[in-house]
């Protein structure tokens, strides 16, 4: 109970009070039943006890206003310290976003290379494969030549053969002719004995084959004998 008797000296100053100690040494109800002395020719007692009333009320009304206001404080630090919680959920959330899309990053990029040097991989090996078909190719195709040309080569000397084969089997043939010629023909005994020429060489050209006149024209003429 608040006692105005009590010198200021022994209620203490407020700086001598312990840290954090907020507790108010007047409270209200100490103002309302404060007792003061009475002395010549002193304040009016009911305008003391008036002001006094008035002040405890003031002063109530502070206390519950600081009250509240205190309540207010201590929801707003647990409301403070629920985001403080989310903010450090969130920093821990981005972190290990962070970190796994590095991982990520990392496992992506390792991966593209992985794939990089194999598509090179099976490039150049794709690449090697081509270049020994095509020269494979290049090789048939060489030895197809060779053998179109070898084949040329072996028609081109079968039809000259056949060519030389041919003009000997006519030039047989006309020497049978003529031989049988001369042995058919009849013999004149008043005229004498002259050689007989063979066909081709008193026949006109124009009369003979064209291979008959080839032969004829490349054989020279047998001259006839002299009389007497």
């Amino acid at each position: 109970m608040f006692d105005p008797e009590l010198p200021r000296a022994a209620r203490g100053k407020p700086e001598d009070r312990p840290a954090g100690d907020r507790r108010m040494k007047v409270s209200p109800l100490d103002l309302r039943q404060v007792k003061f002395r009475k002395t010549f020719r002193g304040f009016d007692r009911a305008e003391v006890m008036a002001l006094m009333a008035e002040v405890a009320d003031d002063y109530e009304n502070a206390l519950r206003e600081v009250d509240k206001l205190q309540q207010e404080v201590a929801k707003m630090e647990a409301l403070l310290g629920q985001h403080r919680e989310h903010e450090r959920d969130l920093r821990n959330t981005l972190l290990t976003a962070q970190k796994l899309s590095d991982e990520f990053r990392a496992n992506a990029e390792a991966q593209a290379r992985q794939i990089i040097r194999e598509a090179e991989g099976r490039s150049d090996l794709l690449l090697h494969k081509t270049q020994a078909r095509l020269e494979d190719v290049q090789r048939e195709i060489d030895g197809m030549k060779l053998k179109r040309r070898e084949v040329e080569n072996s028609l081109e000397a079968s039809i000259a053969t056949l060519r030389s084969t041919l003009d000997f089997v006519r030039e047989q043939e006309q020497r049978e002719r003529e031989e049988k010629l001369r042995l058919h023909r009849p013999r004149q005994a008043e005229a004498p004995s002259v050689p007989i020429a063979p066909l081709a060489a008193h026949a006109p050209l124009g009369s003979l084959r064209p291979e008959e006149s080839k032969i004829a024209a490349s054989k020279p003429a047998i001259p006839t004998a002299s009389t007497g």
